[in-house]
C-alpha cells in the first residue's frame, strides 16, 4: 500500500507541474502576440549584437539610456549609456559588414565633411539633393528590402514612387513631394527590443494623406495608442478642435477669429504639479493683456502690427523673464547638427542661435518657461529616409523613441504632457511626423496649413527662408525703389502641385506686364531671378507641393509685395504681424483675376505697403550675433507669447 500511495502522489505531482508548465506557456504565447512590438518582453540577449561605433556628440549627456537602432527601416532606442556621434545604424537580422573607410551608417556626413564646415554648421555647400544623398552601409539587403516592401508592410501604403525636382529658376532645392502618411507601425517580425513604459496619448489632428496630388483624410481613432513601452503616461484622446469649426478655405479673417478662439479657451493642460514658472507666465498674461497704450515706437511701425502696444510690452516681458531648458539628449546629425544653407534653413539657424544662447538658456530645468527639443526635420529626412519608399514611418519612431527617451529621463514632459515643450521644423513632412506624440507641443513649422493640423493660438507659423551664405544670411537684402519697379508681377518657378499650373495657363507669355515663367535662363548666382524680384512691384507667391514657399520671405528680403496665393496657408508670426497691411492674399479660385485684382490696387495704397514691406523686413533677417527684433527673436517671442496664453497654473 505504501509503494501505491507513493506512486498516485509522484502522478498527481507530474500531472500538476505539467499543467503549469502549459499555463505559462500559453501566457508567454498570449503576451508575444499581445504586445504591439512583438517579443519585446523576451531578454535582450534574443536581439541582433549591434555594430560598434566610435566617437562621440559633444551634445551628449552622460548615461543616456538609449543606442538607437534600425531594424527593417524602424529605429530603436534601446540600449544604455550610449554616446556614438552619429546616431541610428542600419541593421537587418544578420550583422552588416564593417568598413574602416566609411561610417557604416545611412546618409550621414563624414566626419572629415563636418570638421570642414564646424565654423558655420552642418551643411552641403553644392546643396545636394536630399534623397540622393542617403548612403548604405556596407550591407546592401536592407535598402532591397525597403524598396521591395509592399503595401502589408506598412500602414496606409502605396508604392508611389518620390522624386526630387530642382527649382531652377529661384535657384532652389525643391522639396521632395511628400510619401503619404503612416501611423508608425512595426511586422510582427521585427525584433526591436525597448525599455520604457506607457506613452503619453497626444491629442493630434486628422491626418492627412497624399497619393499621386490628391488629398484624403484618414480616420481619427479614439485613443492614440504610441506603444505599450513608453515612459510617458496614458490618457484618453480628447478632440480639442470640437468646438471650433474649420472652413474648407479659411479666410485671413476666419483666422483671426479661431487665433482668438483659442486663447480664450485656454486649452493647455493644467500642470500635475505648481512652478514658479507658471505663476511668471500668468503674471505676464495679465501684464501684456494691460499694456499701456503706445503710438510711437523706436523701430516698430504701429500698421505692421495687430496691437503694437501688446507686441512691445510681450517682447519686453520675454527679454526680462523667459527661460528656456535645451535638451542635451540625443545623437548627432538628427540632433544638434543646424544645417544653415538652403529652404530649410531656418530650423538649422534657429537651433545654431539657441544652443549657443546665453540670454534665454538656463541650466537650471525648473526654472524653465519653455523647453527647446533640438532636432532637425531636414537632417531627419536627410538620414532615415530610404530613397523610393513609400513610407516614413521609421522617421516617426526615432521622433517617437526621442520623446520617450526624454520623458523617461526627466519629469518635465509629464508635468504638463509636452505642453511647455517646443520644437521648430522647417521640413515638408514635420505636421505628420510631429502631429501625434508632439501634438501637445508649441510646433513652429514652416509648412502651416489649417488643413494639416496646424492649430491657431498654440502652433507657430515658421518663416521659410533660403539662405545663400552662411557666413553672411543678408547678402544682397534690399532692391530696387518703388519708382523704379517696372514690373507688375513676376513669378518663376517648377510646376509643383495644382496651384502653379493654374498660374501658367492663365498668365504663362500672355500679358507683357504679368512675367510669369516655368524656367528662367540660368545665370550665376541666380542673378536674373533675383534682378526680377528686386524690379517688380508684386512678387507671386504661389503654393507647390504644401502651402509654405520660400518665396513669401524672398519677396520680403527684396522688398517686393508679396502675393500670396495659397489657401489655409497661415503666414509667418501670425498672432503678432498684420499681414493685410504689408501683403495681398488672392484665393486660388480668383487666379484667372490676378491682375485686374493688382491693378484695383491703389499707386498710393501699393507705396505703403512697398514701404511697409521695407519696415518689416528687420523680422525676417537671420545674423550670426541676433539683434532685437530679428528672425531669430521673433520666432522665440511667437513662441513664448502663444505659451504665455495658454498657460495655466496648478
Amino acid at each position: 500500500m505504501g509503494q501505491k500511495k507513493l506512486f498516485l502522489f509522484r502522478l498527481k505531482t507530474n500531472r500538476l507541474i505539467w499543467l503549469i508548465g502549459i499555463t505559462v506557456a500559453a501566457i508567454v504565447v498570449y503576451r508575444y502576440f499581445q504586445f504591439p512590438y512583438g517579443n519585446n518582453t523576451l531578454p535582450n540577449g534574443f536581439y541582433v549584437d549591434k555594430i560598434a561605433k566610435s566617437g562621440s556628440s559633444g551634445f551628449q549627456a552622460a548615461d543616456l539610456p538609449f543606442e538607437p537602432e534600425i531594424f527593417n527601416n524602424v529605429t530603436i532606442f534601446n540600449q544604455a549609456n550610449y554616446t556614438g556621434a552619429h546616431g541610428p545604424e542600419t541593421v537587418t537580422k544578420t550583422k552588416t559588414s564593417e568598413k574602416k573607410d566609411t561610417i557604416s551608417t545611412p546618409g550621414f556626413v563624414s566626419e572629415s565633411e563636418i570638421a570642414s564646415n564646424k565654423s558655420s554648421g552642418f551643411h552641403e555647400s553644392d546643396e545636394r539633393s536630399l534623397v540622393d544623398s542617403v548612403r548604405l552601409s556596407g550591407d546592401k539587403s536592407t535598402i532591397e528590402k525597403a524598396k521591395n516592401l509592399g503595401p502589408s508592410s506598412y500602414n496606409n501604403t502605396t508604392g508611389a514612387n518620390l522624386t526630387k525636382e530642382v527649382d531652377i529658376s529661384s535657384g532652389s532645392e525643391h522639396k521632395l513631394a511628400a510619401p503619404p502618411d503612416f501611423t508608425p507601425s512595426i511586422s510582427p517580425s521585427t525584433e526591436v527590443s525597448t525599455n520604457f513604459t506607457p506613452p503619453v496619448l497626444s491629442n493630434g489632428p486628422n491626418k492627412t494623406d497624399s497619393v499621386n496630388g490628391e488629398r484624403f483624410k484618414t480616420s481619427k481613432g479614439d485613443v492614440n495608442i504610441l506603444g505599450k513601452n513608453s515612459s510617458t503616461t496614458i490618457l484618453p484622446k480628447e478632440n480639442k478642435d470640437s468646438n471650433i469649426p474649420v472652413p474648407e478655405v479659411t479666410s485671413i479673417s476666419e483666422m483671426n477669429k479661431l487665433l482668438l478662439q483659442y486663447h480664450a479657451s485656454n486649452r493647455s493642460m493644467r500642470p500635475r504639479w505648481s512652478s514658479a514658472a507658471d505663476q511668471e507666465l500668468l503674471q505676464a498674461r495679465s501684464e501684456i493683456e494691460n499694456a499701456p497704450v503706445v503710438e510711437n515706437v523706436e523701430n516698430l511701425y504701429a500698421p505692421l502690427y495687430r496691437n503694437v502696444s501688446t507686441f512691445k510690452r510681450s517682447y519686453e516681458l520675454m527679454e526680462q523673464t523667459l527661460k528656456v531648458y535645451v535638451y542635451r539628449e540625443g545623437s548627432k546629425p538628427v540632433m544638434h547638427s543646424p544645417h544653415l544653407l538652403g529652404i530649410y534653413a531656418s530650423e538649422g539657424w534657429f537651433m545654431r542661435l539657441m544652443e549657443v544662447d546665453k540670454r534665454f538658456v538656463t541650466k537650471d530645468p525648473k526654472k524653465a518657461h519653455l523647453f527647446y527639443l533640438p532636432f532637425s526635420t531636414r537632417m531627419l529626412e536627410h538620414t532615415l529616409y530610404v530613397k523610393n519608399s513609400p513610407s516614413y514611418s521609421n522617421m516617426i519612431e526615432y521622433l517617437h523613441n526621442y520623446v520617450d527617451l526624454i520623458a523617461g529621463k526627466h519629469p518635465y514632459w509629464n508635468r504638463t504632457e509636452g505642453a511647455d515643450h517646443f520644437l521648430v521644423a522647417c521640413h515638408d513632412w514635420a505636421p505628420s511626423e510631429t502631429q501625434d506624440h508632439f501634438a501637445n507641443c508649441i510646433r513652429a513649422l514652416c509648412n502651416a496649413d489649417v488643413k494639416e493640423g496646424f492649430v491657431f493660438g498654440k502652433d507657430v507659423s515658421l518663416p521659410e527662408t533660403k539662405v545663400y551664405s552662411a557666413q553672411n544670411p543678408t547678402k544682397r537684402v534690399g532692391g530696387q525703389p518703388a519708382s523704379r519697379r517696372t514690373t507688375l508681377a513676376f513669378f518663376a518657378g517648377g510646376m509643383h502641385g495644382y496651384v502653379r499650373p493654374i498660374l501658367m495657363k492663365h498668365w504663362e507669355n500672355k500679358d507683357p506686364d504679368m512675367k510669369i515663367f516655368r524656367n528662367l535662363p540660368r545665370s550665376r548666382a541666380n542673378r536674373i531671378y533675383v534682378d526680377y524680384m528686386k524690379s517688380s512691384k508684386y512678387c507671386i507667391c504661389a503654393k507647390g507641393y504644401e502651402v509654405n514657399s520660400p518665396r513669401v520671405v524672398e519677396a520680403i528680403f527684396y522688398e517686393c509685395v508679396p502675393v500670396i496665393i495659397s489657401d489655409n496657408f497661415v503666414p509667418p508670426f501670425f498672432e503678432i504681424l498684420n499681414w493685410e497691411s504689408f501683403a495681398v492674399i488672392i484665393p486660388e479660385k480668383d487666379i484667372p483675376n490676378l491682375k485686374s485684382i493688382l491693378l484695383s490696387i491703389p499707386e498710393k495704397r501699393y507705396l505703403e505697403m512697398q514701404m511697409m514691406v521695407k519696415k518689416v523686413q528687420q523680422h525676417f533677417l537671420w545674423h550670426r550675433n541676433p539683434v532685437k527684433y530679428d528672425i531669430f527673436h521673433m520666432i522665440l517671442h511667437s513662441i513664448w507669447y502663444n505659451r504665455v496664453f495658454t498657460a495655466i497654473a496648478r
